[in-house]
């Protein structure tokens, strides 16, 4: 049953990162948190279509939604990626 959760894990991750706009999104996290308006500055995106790409990341496990009052910053978790190295 570990080995089916890891390889669905895995699989999630492979698409997640399969798009361009996710990866140059996990970029820019990866220089720190930011909520969704500035990861979305450097596209000609929607908001919404910003969103859809963060939920997706967000089910692969590579990125955190806080909440600090109204403020919601996204945080990079690189841990899903441990498993693409291994």
């Amino acid at each position: 049953m570990t080995a089916v959760i890891n390889e669905e894990r895995l699989s999630e991750t492979f698409s997640a990162l399969s798009n361009t706009t996710r990866r140059r999104i996990l970029a820019r996290l990866a220089t720190g948190d930011a909520n969704v308006n500035d990861l979305a500055e450097p596209f000609d995106l929607t908001l919404p279509a910003i969103s859809k790409h963060i939920k997706a990341l967000e089910r692969a496990g590579l990125v955190l939604r806080g909440r600090q009052a109204q403020y919601r910053p996204c945080t990079l978790d690189p841990t899903p990626l441990a498993a693409v190295v291994t």
